[in-house]
């Protein structure tokens, strides 16, 4: 694979314009003043399909060859980023197939991928049963595979985030960003290390899936044995070689936190910014929180990468329980 670059993210820019709006950067004043910071929100939740990576699937099922499109696409996903592919084959008119774990999955995401025309099929405990199954089906139907994070394109366009971060804030002294497979991290490590090399930027993962930290920290690509967070857009067990690659070279820290802070990050972010946030989503600001005390003074950006979260588990973490997984 060829590692997508910084010239690859601008040229994905006028294609991810053309479908997706511009997402506002808002600072949130109330937790400005708690962290001591200038605390920034880039809100993807405002997104058509509530999350960033509908920007990949757009560069990639829009830049993808009349044989492909005439084939169709298949892939794995837990909820978003099967969300990006099905809108993007709507708009592009190209038959999308996604296979979804049948257990502890987001209903709200699979009805939300079924209403925008993928055939969606449920098979295995968890995204990476899925995504075998999904290996297996392409070769035997002749689609064509997306992967979940070793997809240049995907990051590509992705990393057009990081491009509207730095047109709205061109100063930012932290980028905070959830990782689950890694594309967004990714896409807007690449931007940044161009365009503001000083800026930090700073992957967090819940400490219930910490594949990827594990692999980023001890530079491997070993799976990790468990995974149990509640957080499906942050629940990876296995490290892919292209992203956990590339995150090796542009995070200058990567951190754990527990579903339970994510849990109170959600709450910070409905009451104080006004936005709804799922658990990845609210991932950057429990990150912020546990890092208070290296922000201070700094103008910091957190990555609110969607907004997916099913209302019965938002009443129930609002209400300050605990957050259950779907049924």
């Amino acid at each position: 694979m060829n590692r997508p670059t910084f010239d690859d993210v601008v040229a994905a820019r006028p294609l991810v314009d053309r479908h997706l709006p511009k997402t506002p950067l808002i600072k949130v004043w109330p937790l400005s003043q708690w962290l001591g910071c200038d605390y920034h929100a880039k809100c993807e939740n405002c997104q058509p399909v509530g999350a960033f990576k509908v920007r990949g699937g757009v560069n990639l099922v829009g830049t993808l060859g009349e044989e492909e499109r005439r084939r169709g696409v298949i892939s794995a996903s837990t909820g978003n980023h099967g969300q990006s592919i099905a809108f993007a084959g709507r708009i592009f008119g190209v038959r999308v197939l996604i296979y979804a774990p049948a257990e502890n999955v987001n209903p709200l995401k699979l009805q939300a991928m079924r209403d925008l025309g993928a055939e969606v099929r449920l098979h295995g405990r968890n995204f990476d049963e899925a995504r075998e199954e999904v290996e297996r089906v392409a070769a035997r139907e002749g689609l064509r595979y997306i992967h979940t994070a070793n997809e240049p394109k995907l990051i590509a366009g992705v990393g057009t985030m990081g491009i509207e971060i730095l047109e709205d804030l061109p100063d930012p002294d932290v980028i905070i960003v959830p990782v689950g497979a890694g594309s967004g991290a990714c896409g807007i490590g690449i931007v940044t290390k161009k365009l503001r090399p000083q800026t930090r930027v700073i992957g967090v993962q819940s400490e219930r899936a910490p594949a990827v930290w594990h692999a980023w920290k001890e530079r491997h690509l070993k799976p990790w044995p468990t995974m149990e967070t509640v957080h499906e857009g942050l629940a990876t067990r296995v490290p892919f070689e292209l992203t956990t690659t590339i995150l090796r070279d542009v995070l200058d820290d990567f951190i754990l936190v527990s579903d339970e802070e994510i849990n109170e990050a959600i709450r910070l972010l409905a009451r104080h910014a006004k936005q709804v946030a799922e658990g990845a989503g609210a991932a950057a600001l429990a990150a912020a929180i546990k890092l208070r005390g290296q922000l201070q003074g700094r103008k910091v950006v957190g990555i609110l990468s969607g907004g997916n979260i099913p209302l019965d588990r938002y009443a129930a973490v609002l209400a300050g329980q605990s957050a259950r997984s779907p049924s």
